[in-house]
């Protein structure tokens, strides 16, 4: 069978003439577009493939180039002698290992095409498919950085932890390393990973990985840099007459004292009870008092109540806005 033309300018949505920058542009909106962790496209993996093979060649000044001299009419160029399809760039897929059920974010880009293969054969050493087939020596070339995203629940943030990741190559072999997820990590920040990304060209050193952690939100905490807030509900009577409560925190209950008469909507600091600061330290908990009034009152409590508000008669808590 044929192998079928790849137009990786169309396949980014950009110009023949698209500079560096926009070609950048284009693949990062596509690769966010179609990552398989966020799209629920069904073809969603093999556009991501389709996108990681295109920004491949075209952020690759000599790829492009010899792309471009080429253009569709490739297939005259195979029927001249041109060597068979190589093993691309030796690449890695990544495989998450370190949580059960967990997605594979990282195999998704593994592997090119049979029009990659044989326009650019085993690259690594050297070997390429255009002039007269014969190798030849090239310029060494770094391999591209890659990104990927790892996911963490917000009591890991606080803790830090590991993550184990299977770096799977083409031929098959496998390896196993871990990642170390610091202490009070942030929503979008990347880790770095040195020599973990794309294979460099022609003996060029290997690009870097880098893992963005994403942060899931939590039941009840939200997180404000490094500190976090809670809502706290507390009976009337706990507002009116003063109390302790327990309050949940990332390292477990501690007891708030409720000052008497506190408002709805007061809140209440409780230091060094948020999340770890990088430059040491902790941040801070707020907690904002939410009042709940009781309810399926007896007629005790209602005549209580009754009599609170014939004592409380002239309170206009509406004076302010009439």
């Amino acid at each position: 069978m044929p192998v079928e033309y790849k137009d990786y300018y169309k396949t980014l949505g950009v110009k023949k003439e698209a500079t560096p920058a926009e070609i950048k542009r284009a693949y990062r909106a596509l690769a966010r577009k179609y990552h398989p962790d966020v799209s629920k496209a069904p073809d969603a993996a093999k556009r991501f493939k389709e996108v990681n093979e295109a920004n491949e060649v075209l952020s690759d000044p000599e790829k492009r180039k010899r792309y471009d001299e080429l253009g569709p009419d490739w297939a005259r160029y195979a029927q001249q002698g041109a060597r068979g399809a190589g093993n691309g760039r030796g690449g890695f897929q990544w495989v998450y290992t370190g949580q059960p059920g967990g997605t594979d974010p990282f195999g998704q880009a593994g592997g090119f095409s049979d029009f990659f293969r044989t326009l650019f054969g085993d690259q690594a050493a050297g070997e390429t498919p255009f002039g007269n087939g014969r190798p030849r020596a090239r310029r060494a070339s770094a391999g591209a950085d890659t990104e990927a995203e790892v996911e963490v629940t917000l009591p890991e943030a606080y803790k830090g932890g590991e993550r184990t990741l299977e770096l799977r190559r083409e031929d098959g072999s496998t390896r196993t390393l871990t990642v170390k997820i610091p202490a009070g990590v942030r929503d979008g920040q990347r880790i770095r990973l040195k020599g973990l990304g794309n294979v460099g060209a022609g003996g060029g050193t290997a690009g870097d990985l880098y893992l963005r952690v994403r942060v899931r939100p939590h039941p009840f905490f939200q997180r404000d840099g490094d500190d976090l807030r809670v809502d706290l509900p507390v009976a009337l009577h706990e507002a009116l007459l003063g109390a302790e409560v327990p309050v949940p925190t990332l390292k477990g209950r501690v007891m708030l004292r409720i000052p008497p008469e506190t408002q709805n909507g007061r809140t209440i600091r409780l230091a060094g009870q948020g999340l770890p600061r990088p430059d040491g330290g902790q941040g801070d908990l707020y907690a904002t008092v939410k009042i709940v009034l009781p309810q399926k009152l007896s007629e005790k409590e209602r005549e209580l109540v009754r009599e609170l508000a014939e004592s409380r008669a002239s309170d206009d808590p509406r004076k302010d806005l009439l």
